[in-house]
């Protein structure tokens, strides 16, 4: 059985790879390892899948995310139709701030460096901002999800001072090492995976070149792409007040959540809060300068609720499956598998081996967290190896295995804030996510020799 628990994720990948339909993919899955946890019952796996995805909605955390989301597709009905999102591309290029492709890529790269406070926060600002001017240079919306998504998580696990810093040092603080925020600080240097990641982030956005399958997608822009030159600008406002209300609200209702403290505030609900103010703002807005009358309003928010269903749909399943694949004992067993009888030098290169492959199969690197922290950090003290590589080992195994994951929430979101198909996403981020990767894996062989390890 527990062999099979890699099942369903190699489903989901293959399903994805061969129908190149994301929710065709996830539903096989999630049939699948219902199925084994039914007994090899496949009357059992179809209730049982029906039930998993029932059971996403009993975890308030969860049915935020999926709330969020829908409410995102009415924000942005608003900014955008309201020509908000054209009056500030035109404001930013008048200007001179952002008059060519290189410095329109750089203004997703530093909101993402900006707002680091909250992940989701930060992927669906730079992507909301920045998807006018990324049409207005004729950018694909698949370049602005990989810059997008390879900004937002390393910055955050890098700079540490988030809901990232705060869940890690929790994981580590049971180990009664003497100061854990020093072997938590000392990471910062040895995550290779977020350094190189960002690099190559720098290399695309500096030089405007785009490889592999993303330079195939900017040959072929995105059909349902809208052209921010069809909707006429009006005031920069409309897109600005809202963004601006998402973005103080979601740090204000962190700092609310936290009592006080922005590293312990709830950031599903925050985002969720914060959204639907940011909504609100938007429709008084529009209505009280006459924009749109009530009726009007109503209707475009319903038809970007409608234009993110997919998406919603997506992540639905993406939390089902990774409930089900919990249940299974998949990331367990993975961990289980890689940990025994190791070469001291080899300990950091396959503990970041075993992130990305735990990352990649059950789509959280959080998840990834939990399940290997407290099996790797034991096995540093029992080899002497310093516990800040292993601890970045497996911080940045587990974001190269989000970023590859087609099924991670946080590449869901990217998609969402870029307006991007999904799959086309993790497609073209997939190459660069690799690059990055395997120089990690040689950084931490080289290190553990190094360090006479």
């Amino acid at each position: 059985m527990e062999w099979l628990s890699l099942l369903p994720p190699v489903v989901a990948i293959a399903v994805a790879i061969w129908k190149r339909e994301v929710i065709v993919a996830l539903l096989a899955a999630l049939f699948v390892s219902e199925t084994l946890l039914a007994g090899f019952n496949p009357g059992g796996g179809f209730t049982g899948m029906l039930d998993r995805a029932t059971a996403v909605f009993e975890s308030p955390n969860s049915t935020r995310i999926l709330m969020f989301s829908l409410l995102v597709g009415a924000l942005l009905y608003y900014i955008q139709y309201s020509g908000g999102v054209a009056a500030v591309v035109q404001w930013l290029t008048r200007g001179g701030y952002t008059n060519n492709a290189r410095r329109a890529g750089l203004l997703p790269t530093f909101t993402g460096f900006a707002i680091f406070i909250e992940t989701n926060m930060s992927i669906l600002t730079s992507g909301i901002v920045a998807r006018g001017l990324f049409d207005r240079f004729r950018m694909s919306r698949a370049r602005l999800a990989y810059i997008i998504d390879s900004t937002c998580a390393p910055v955050a696990i890098l700079i540490l001072f988030n809901g990232w810093g705060a869940y890690l040092l929790g994981l580590i603080d049971e180990f009664q090492y003497e100061n854990p925020v020093a072997v938590l600080a000392a990471t910062i240097p040895l995550n290779f995976y977020a350094l190189l990641t960002l690099a190559l982030v720098f290399y695309t956005v500096l030089t405007t070149r785009v490889h592999g399958p993303l330079k195939t997608a900017e040959s072929k822009m995105d059909e349902n792409q809208v052209d921010s030159d069809e909707i006429q600008p009006t005031r920069a406002r409309y897109m600005l007040l809202p963004v601006g209300t998402m973005i103080g609200g979601i740090l204000f209702f962190l700092w609310l959540t936290g009592d006080g403290s922005l590293l312990a505030g709830a950031g599903a609900q925050s985002v969720l809060w914060a959204t639907a103010l940011a909504v609100a703002v938007a429709y008084v807005l529009l209505r009280w300068d006459g924009v749109f009358e009530h009726r009007r309003l109503v209707e475009l928010g319903f038809q970007g609720m409608g234009k993110l269903l997919p998406v919603v749909a997506t992540v639905l399943l993406a939390l089902a499956l990774g409930a089900s694949m919990r249940g299974l004992g998949t990331g367990e067993f993975v961990a289980a598998m890689l940990g025994p009888a190791l070469p001291v030098f080899l300990l950091a290169p396959l503990t970041f081996l075993a992130g990305a492959i735990i990352s990649f199969t059950t789509g959280t690197s959080w998840g990834t967290y939990g399940i290997l922290i407290p099996i790797a950090l034991p096995l540093a003290a029992a080899m002497d190896v310093p516990p800040s590589l292993i601890l970045a080992a497996v911080m940045g195994g587990g974001v190269f295995g989000d970023h590859c994951s087609p099924i991670s929430d946080t590449t869901i979101i990217s998609s969402l804030g870029a307006g991007c198909d999904h799959l086309e996403h993790v497609r073209t981020q997939i190459p660069y996510a690799l690059v990055a990767g395997v120089l990690a894996l040689v950084g931490y062989a080289l290190a553990g020799l190094m360090m006479g390890l």
